[in-house]
């Protein structure tokens, strides 16, 4: 289950990212969750991930 508070979350995925998943893509079908969810809660403050950097900015 991925954190409910939005930096948590933002901690957690970027850590994941840069450990453990090669791109968003595996990243969402490891945790089960949809990219498009995602990618908004963590737009709501304010971070867009950058596929070059593999994290959220």
């Amino acid at each position: 289950m991925l954190p409910k508070d939005p930096v948590i979350l933002l901690s957690y995925v970027n850590t994941k990212l840069r450990d453990r998943d090669r791109d968003l893509d595996e990243f969402c079908t490891v945790e089960d969750v949809s990219k498009d969810e995602l990618c908004g809660r963590l737009a709501e403050i304010g971070y867009q991930y950058e596929p070059s950097r593999r994290q959220f900015v």
